[in-house]
């Protein structure tokens, strides 16, 4: 079994039966992995922790792609991977910048240590 080939075919039929181009899709899959990393680790989106989770999909995804085609894409390979990193990327630096989120009017704060 081709593991690689079989993957390729994977892709390429959620592609066709969608009708969306490989840009798009590469954006959905990109907060699809995120949202999901998000939801198993159980940490929040600002943390470093589900963009890399992205990240390693996408980097799997792209060696992939280099095992059915036999040699590296560099300009398809470079824009999947903006495609794919962009609005995970963006999401993350914005709710860093953002601080801790308010929660029925009062901010959350790391529960303090009890007195000794």
């Amino acid at each position: 079994m081709d593991i690689p080939a079989r993957y390729y075919d994977i892709i390429r039929s959620i592609g066709d039966g969608t009708g969306a181009s490989d840009s798009l899709l590469h954006v959905h899959a990109g907060l699809v992995v995120l949202f999901l990393a998000r939801v198993v680790t159980r940490r929040s989106l600002a943390t470093p922790i589900p963009f890399l989770v992205v990240c390693v999909a996408a980097l799997a995804n792209e060696v992939m792609d280099r095992l059915v085609f036999g040699s590296w894409r560099w300009d398809d390979t470079l824009l999947d991977m903006v495609n794919t990193l962009f609005w995970p990327l963006v999401l993350m630096i914005g709710l860093r910048l953002r601080g801790p989120c308010a929660i029925g009017g009062a901010v959350e704060t790391p529960e303090e240590p009890a007195p000794q």
